[in-house]
Order: structure tokens, then C-alpha cells, then sequence
């Protein structure tokens, strides 16, 4: 196969290609049309670029088979989508650009817009962001759920969709910019609890599937695997990929939310009051009359 045969979708999909065209797009619109003063740095926009580019190399590229055929590549998939992908886009700080966009908006379509917003005030509650993060990967690993899932087009699509979206939402709430002291954002502490009580399923899920006895998801075994890997290795290296990496990003994560508040807490060093040049004494003053 061609550099171009792994480029080009394997499940071709209008509506996916649509959406990160729309995001890019925006994206770019936004960059040129905002003032100078208000544009992110090349760093950032590289960082949102990468990511975006990152989760549509997993949905619409050759990435996309090999993840319908092998249990560690599905995993590895999802671990973009729902972790890494969400993670740069969310450091890149992409909210002047989003209050840009939403100030072109015409006002018409506002009042279409109220729904999503309370909506994403009930995802955004950090129980229920948290309780959602591993919750779907609990879902979708569900061995009945996911053979289903792997079998459904409709399916398959719906279970990516939702785990980018919701890694989207959660990375998010984790690093928001706004300092919690001036604004609504989560606080500092609430960000490293959330990080820690995702972290502990995930990790209980992984080694469960590392040291699992026979197939867990028998799903590729009636597919076919799109290597000679051995099942079990195949499922080894899938249940690390569910443990290793997403420890790893909580730490990573409760580490980044630790230096913005050390850095929060240090405020600018207090002036000191002049001092002012001591006058004259009263022996200095008797001198000066005399």
C-alpha cells in the first residue's frame, strides 16, 4: 500500500470530514480576523492543530481499520480520542477564539444556542463529568456492548463520537483558563480530585483486562485479527494501554493544575512605602533659629 492508501479513510464517513473541516475552518477564520492583540501564538495554535489533526488521524485514515481488527490498536484509538487529542486542544487555550466566533454570530441564531448552553452546565458539575469520563469507557468495554459496537456501523460511530466529545468536556473543566478566584471556573483542588478519582477506575479496569484468564472480547476472534498476533498478547497490550498511559495523563494533568495554582497563590511582590527624608530634629531645628 501507498503512503496516500493509509492517508485516505478506511470508513468513509461525509459527516466526520464535514465536522473537522467546520472546526479548522472556523479556526483559521477566527485567527485572521481577530485582532493581532487577541491571537494566540504559533505555539498554541500548533498545539490545537496537532490535536485535532491527531483525533481525525484515528477516525478517518487507514488508523480506523486496524482498530476494527485489533483489540490494542482500538484501544490506542481510543486513548486518542478521549485523552490526548482532548489534552492539546484543551492546553491550547481556544477560548479567545471561541468568544470571538460566538460575537459574529448573528443574533437570530443566539436564542438557538440556550439549549447547548445548559447543557453543557449539567455535563460541566464535576460528579457528573467525572462519573461520565469513565463511565463510558466502562460502557463501551462492556464485553456485550463492545461486540455490539464492533459490529454496528451506527454503533461504532456513535461510541467514538462519544468519547471524543466527552473527553472534550472533561480536559476542558480540568484546564480552563479562567482563574477560579475572579471567575465561575472550577476550582484547583476540585480539578486534582476529579484527575484522581478518574484515574482510580481506569487503572482497576486495565489491570483487570492485563490479567484476565481466556478472552475478554471475543469479538475479534470472530472478525479476525488484521495480524498473526496472538489473542492474548493482543489482549495484554490492550488492557496496558487502558491502564499505563491514562495514569499516567491524570499525573500529568494533576502536575500542570499544581503549577497554575503555585502560581496563582505567588502574587506580585508587595511595593514597600518610600521612605520619607527625616526632617530636621529638634536640636537641628534650635540651630537653625539661632
Amino acid at each position: 500500500m501507498s503512503v496516500a492508501d493509509y492517508l485516505l479513510p478506511y470508513d468513509f464517513s461525509p459527516l466526520t470530514i464535514l465536522a473537522y473541516i467546520l472546526v479548522l475552518g472556523l479556526y483559521s477564520y477566527a485567527l485572521l480576523a481577530m485582532p493581532a492583540a487577541d491571537r494566540p501564538g504559533s505555539g498554541r495554535i500548533f498545539t490545537f492543530t496537532l490535536g485535532v489533526l491527531l483525533c481525525y488521524a484515528v477516525m478517518q485514515t487507514r488508523f480506523d481499520y486496524y482498530s476494527q481488527y485489533m483489540f490494542f490498536v482500538h484501544r490506542g484509538q481510543h486513548l486518542i480520542l478521549h485523552h490526548l487529542g482532548p489534552i492539546l486542544i484543551a492546553l491550547s487555550n481556544p477560548l479567545p477564539v471561541m468568544q470571538f466566533l460566538y460575537r459574529q454570530m448573528p443574533k437570530p441564531v443566539l436564542p438557538y444556542l440556550a439549549p447547548l448552553g445548559w447543557a453543557y452546565r449539567v455535563l460541566q458539575q464535576p460528579a457528573i463529568a467525572s462519573l461520565l469520563f469513565f463511565g463510558l469507557i466502562y460502557f463501551w468495554l462492556w464485553p456485550s456492548i463492545h461486540f455490539d459496537a464492533m459490529l454496528s456501523r451506527d454503533l461504532y460511530w456513535v461510541m467514538n463520537w462519544s468519547m471524543l466529545l466527552d473527553g472534550l468536556l472533561f480536559w476542558w473543566l480540568i484546564f480552563d483558563p479562567r482563574s477560579p478566584a475572579t471567575t465561575n471556573a472550577l476550582g484547583y483542588g476540585k480539578r486534582i480530585l476529579c484527575l484522581a478519582v478518574v484515574a482510580i477506575p481506569q487503572m482497576i479496569l486495565g489491570a483487570y483486562i492485563v490479567f484476565a484468564r481466556g478472552m475478554v472480547y471475543d469479538v475479534y476472534e470472530v472478525c479476525g485479527r488484521a495480524w498473526p498476533m496472538p489473542p492474548d498478547m493482543d489482549q495484554l497490550i490492550g488492557g496496558m494501554l487502558t491502564w499505563i498511559p491514562p495514569a499516567m495523563m491524570s499525573i500529568l494533568g494533576i502536575l500542570i493544575i499544581l503549577r497554575r495554582a503555585m502560581r496563582a497563590d505567588t502574587g506580585p511582590a508587595p511595593r514597600s512605602a518610600p521612605h520619607s527624608k527625616p526632617g530636621p530634629g529638634p536640636e537641628t531645628q534650635q540651630e537653625a533659629t539661632q
